[in-house]
């Protein structure tokens, strides 16, 4: 749960910042990017329901494992962007734009076998080496990330220094 929360958080964070210089990123939109970097993580969904179970549900060869790549954070941003909202392009922008900052940090996070999962899929089978930076189930990553997160809400709220704003 660390893992969800600490890409929840670093989404925010990331697209706070983005939101200083780019007018059309509102609350709202960095709202969605934190929705969008949920998206990889659908794939758990597999802890409670099996694939036979979902093929038939649907009536189609079905697998959980390929949502946490590049190609499931496509489809699924398609797919949101449809139900979101009328601004299909942003909203697939900025679903996708989360899926893929969750994507990026877990392309760096420790593996037992020191390559990273094939998170290029359906591009290529090609598993990049990791510089194993953080292990996922680790309290301090999650603490990392919230203090992060704080600093960006304390200077997105309160950014002013001597009566001007150091973020424009």
């Amino acid at each position: 749960m660390a893992d969800l929360l600490s890409h929840v958080l670093a989404a925010y964070a990331i697209f706070t910042v983005a939101s200083w210089r780019l007018e059309w990123l509102t609350k709202r939109w960095v709202a969605v990017a934190m929705i969008g970097a949920l998206l990889p993580d659908l794939n758990r969904i597999g802890l409670f329901v099996t694939d036979a179970t979902l093929e038939a549900v649907l009536g189609v060869p079905f697998s959980v494992d390929g949502i946490h790549t590049l190609g499931g954070a496509l489809v699924l941003a398609g797919v949101g962007s449809m139900v979101l909202t009328s601004q299909h392009r942003r909203a697939f922008g900025t679903l996708l734009g989360g899926a893929l900052s969750h994507l990026l940090i877990d392309g760096v996070k420790a593996y037992a076998d020191g390559a990273a999962g094939a998170w290029l899929y359906p591009f290529t089978w090609y598993r990049p080496p990791t510089p194993s930076l953080y292990i996922s189930s680790d309290p301090a990553t999650l603490v990392v990330t919230a203090v992060a997160a704080g600093l960006v809400l304390l200077c997105d709220r309160f950014g002013v220094v001597n009566g001007r704003s150091f973020l424009t």
